[in-house]
């Protein structure tokens, strides 16, 4: 996915319709709105109808999170950046993820559209369920709950400078991954999948241009035109 230009305003016509197009946008409080209750109410019911203890739940809860950051690493490095001689399948990954490198400060489409998320996600629980039975419950949510934090980090690495210098690197990593070489730094919520599989970016030979940095900045002007 390779771009003869970066836009840093704007964002990507997907599809001629505009009403298709309308549904490859999201807010992220659409996104949480739509999972946090399954977040929440899965456990609980794991509790009171199916007699999981609070050591299984806390256990199986914070494995789907886990989980998450491996399923995000592969996705991101071999589905969103799939590279094929097919048409159909370039297109595929340009709706899925190449419009975010060409557009990476396109705000509304950081968090998956609502529709082929509850699609996705409907999905992953069937497979879940099949493989794990009840425990798809206590794994579900966790998943979930894993790509929701991904996501928000995501927005924010976009948006935002970090709130804390521990943070620091991820964002380095990430713009790196954007602006450098898309061929490293798969890994947004976290790093530790890049340095078990060597793609992470060598932080202490890069050097940090603040001039640069400031212009990956929102702005509040850049708001209003990339959402309008």
């Amino acid at each position: 996915m390779k771009f003869d230009k970066i836009h840093n305003k704007g964002q990507a016509q997907i599809f001629q319709n505009k009403y298709l197009e309308v549904l490859t946008k999201s807010h992220p409080l659409i996104i949480w709105g739509i999972y946090l209750p399954f977040i929440i109410y899965l456990p609980y019911y794991s509790y009171k109808q199916l007699s999981f203890s609070g050591f299984a739940i806390a256990a199986i809860f914070f494995a789907g999170i886990f989980f998450w950051s491996l399923f995000e690493y592969f996705a991101h490095r071999y589905i969103f950046h799939w590279v094929s001689d097919n048409p159909r399948a370039n297109r595929f990954a340009y709706i899925m993820h190449g419009n975010h490198h060409e557009f990476p400060r396109d705000r509304q489409r950081l968090f998956m559209p609502a529709i082929p998320s509850v699609l996705l996600s409907t999905v992953i629980f069937g497979i879940m369920y099949l493989l794990m039975r009840e425990n798809a419950f206590l794994f579900f949510p966790g998943f979930m709950l894993g790509y929701l934090l991904y996501a928000s980090m995501h927005y924010a690495i976009h948006a935002w400078k970090p709130p804390f210098n521990w943070l620091k690197p991820l964002w380095r990593q990430h713009h790196l991954h954007h602006y450098k070489n898309e061929e490293k730094g798969f890994g947004v919520s976290s790093s530790i999948w890049d340095k078990v599989f060597g793609t992470e970016f060598d932080l202490k030979k890069e050097k940090e241009d603040k001039n640069e940095i400031e212009k990956l900045k929102f702005k509040r002007k850049d708001l209003q035109e990339t959402l309008h």
